[in-house]
């Protein structure tokens, strides 16, 4: 009895469903339903600016000479991403306390790499007269920073290379999201690095921005100690720390031998295979710039490199393989080929015994002139009080004046309120040409095509579906909703419902508080959202947001998700002004959720928007990098906008309170 229930139970569950189903699909309007067709579009461009990368870099293969140029070339474009770098300012550096081990000593060492942005690290040196060839070893992901790092860090110094082990930026004693005993607020490293990432990127910088200067001031820190040789400097990672490595060792001379681990890929197959990675390890631009992981380790050559790879690694080995591959025909052309190797694992992720036996031997053999392959010693881990820097464990509640990274961020936009004032006093075409490079987008110059892909009538509407296409965008799907009793002066209301038209097409309340003033109700689905809405699954829940992977890749191609969004409403208002039967009417957009910054920038752009009514949306780039803890930030991030204009600004320059927030 009690199994026949259950039957019935879930027949009627599923026959629900499939209803809610039924009539969802009965208001699409594409002619195709494929749910992750946002995100092969948005590869089609991935591949396309690798496509193009690769025969710049076949050709600079030909000759020393050309390798060369590409290589500077690579610099050059990543000197322009990285963004507006500190003064160096004084470290500040102390050594807080030293812990006495066989064979080395362990040094907390904390350092100022701006004024107030404390950096905890640990120093290892070896018993005995320096100076000593050193290295940086660069933490992974984990939420304890340097502390993971003992193993590796011991295994250099017991076999005479000292080595500097640092904390990042949100681990170790370096959380940056923190309540007021500074516990963490988020689930750990990775969540923090991306919901501060995106107020970076609007103040024009990133984390790996921050991490890439902490680097270097550690750096600066080893070249004041005695017991070092500033001559045989290197520096290793693995994982986020292998990011850091990747990001450091092409714009540092100073670094003469490097290994990076369990990080090396394609970007480009990594985009495709698993979608964007953490915030460090993204910075604009990149893809739009045609720079592929393997050139920012080209920038190193010919200097001593080591790849280390797992085989069942969660970084894809076969695009190792392939950046290896790439490294090893240029060092090739620079007569350097024993300069670079790789060293793989019957493994997966991170650095065992093994990686770190042959990256001690690596960097023997190039900073000590001794091949002879190292074995590690067993040697048991440190104690907290040997290693911690701080009194309390935290930066965060050590240190009264700190400056964290989210303060930052929020002191930068701050500064730039008077050049964003200046700015918006120029020309309007001034404004407008940097509005569309921010958002990525030219204005469309192709004619779109529509495409009626059904047509239904109800009480007192009829309703007419369509796809708008124009070459080279996502098609938009449409519905028309026209009352009978329609004035030629009456309105025509464009309405974009961040849940998707079918959520406003099921609420018959809200359909006749239009269409019973006589109102033409456009409803539509930008790309990203309703019909073409990225599965939630392929996006991890620990970067909060639910478009991560596809918001990401738009950034990495400089097309930016709320600038192709731009060009859809644009797509709809060039429908509208095409139909005889619409384009009499005046328009109102009524927009809300994440569709309100692309709705205030086309309004902006467009004075075919008469007027644009917003609830429930993102009022202020700044107060977003203020609050660094909201959901879908990265929809909305153009790359250092509030150099010029925040959100209200345009609200303003738009004129005629065309523009308002309803709540």
């Amino acid at each position: 009895m009690i199994a026949s229930l259950r039957y019935i139970l879930l027949l009627l569950v599923t026959l629900a469903c499939a209803g809610v189903s039924n009539a969802q699909e009965s208001y699409n309007a594409l002619p195709w339903r494929m749910s992750t067709a946002y995100n092969a579009y948005l590869l089609r461009d991935v591949h396309q600016q690798y496509a193009e990368r690769q025969k710049k870099f076949q050709a600079a293969l030909l000759s020393k000479k050309a390798l060369t140029a590409y290589r500077e070339s690579c610099k050059y474009r990543y000197r322009q991403l990285l963004g507006d770098l500190p003064e160096k300012t004084d470290l500040h550096a102390r050594v807080v306390g030293v812990s006495q081990q066989k064979g080395y000593r362990v040094e907390k060492v904390v350092y100022e790499s701006v004024p107030h942005r404390y950096v905890t690290a640990n120093f290892y040196i070896p018993d005995g007269k320096g100076s000593f060839p050193t290295t940086l070893v660069l933490a992974g992901h984990g939420i304890a920073g340097k502390l993971s790092d003992q193993k590796t860090a011991t295994a250099f110094v017991l076999n005479g290379i000292a080595a500097l082990a640092v904390d990042p930026v949100a681990q170790g004693e370096r959380l940056q999201l923190t309540d007021d005993a500074g516990k963490p607020l988020t689930r750990g490293a990775t969540t923090a690095h991306t919901l501060l990432n995106a107020g970076a990127n609007l103040v024009g910088t990133s984390v790996a921005a921050y991490e890439y200067w902490d680097n270097v001031r550690a750096l600066d820190y080893l070249e004041t100690r005695a017991e070092v040789d500033k001559d045989k400097l290197a520096c290793i990672g693995s994982s986020g720390g292998g990011t850091q490595t990747t990001y450091l060792i092409g714009l540092d001379d100073r670094i003469k031998v490097a290994s990076v681990c369990s990080y090396v890929s394609q970007r480009e197959r990594t985009l495709e295979l698993s979608g964007a990675s953490d915030g460090c390890q993204h910075i604009p631009y990149e893809g739009r710039e045609q720079l592929e992981i393997s050139d920012f380790l080209l920038m190193f050559a010919p200097k001593p490199l080591l790849i280390m790879s797992g085989y069942y690694d969660m970084v894809d080995y076969w695009g190792a393989s392939h950046v290896y591959a790439e490294l090893k025909q240029a060092y090739g052309t620079l007569s350097q080929s024993s300069k670079v190797s790789m060293f793989s694992l019957e493994g997966g992720h991170g650095m065992p015994r093994q990686k770190r036996e042959a990256a001690v031997t690596w960097f023997r053999t190039w900073l000590c002139s001794d091949k002879t392959p190292v074995k590690e010693q067993d040697v048991a881990s440190l104690y907290d009080e040997d290693i911690l820097c701080t009194t309390t464990g935290q930066v965060a509640t050590t240190f009264p004046y700190k400056v964290t990274i989210q303060q930052h961020n929020y002191t930068l936009s701050k500064q730039y309120a008077s050049s964003r004032e200046a700015f918006m006093k120029k020309d309007s075409s001034v404004i407008s040409r940097k509005v569309l490079e921010l958002l990525g987008i030219s204005l469309p110059a192709n004619q779109i095509e529509i495409e009626q892909t059904g047509a239904s009538s109800a009480r007192n509407y009829k309703l007419l579906k369509y796809q708008i296409i124009r070459h080279g965008q996502m098609p938009v799907p449409c519905l028309v909703l026209s009352p009978e009793t329609a004035k030629p002066d009456s309105k025509l209301v464009l309405y974009l419902n961040e849940s998707g038209k079918s959520e406003i097409m099921a609420n018959e309340k809200v359909l006749e508080s239009y269409l019973n003033q006589d109102d033409i109700l456009v409803l539509s689905d930008l790309r990203g959202f309703g019909e073409t809405t990225d599965p939630l699954e392929l996006n991890d829940p620990k970067y909060w947001n639910k478009e991560y992977r596809n918001a990401m890749i738009s950034l990495h191609t400089g097309k930016t998700l709320m600038g192709q969004r731009v060009v859809d409403i644009m797509s709809l208002l060039d429908f509208i002004r095409s139909e005889p039967e619409l384009k009499k009417h005046t328009v109102k957009v009524v927009a809300n959720g994440a569709y309100g910054p692309a709705v205030i920038h086309a309004a902006y752009l467009d004075r075919r928007i008469a007027e644009a009514e917003i609830s429930r949306s993102v009022k202020s780039f700044e107060e977003m990098v203020q609050n660094p803890m909201q959901k879908d930030a990265f929809s909305n991030v153009l790359y250092g906008v509030l150099k010029y204009y925040d959100l209200k600004d345009l609200v303003v320059k738009a004129g005629n309170k065309r523009i308002r927030f309803t709540d």
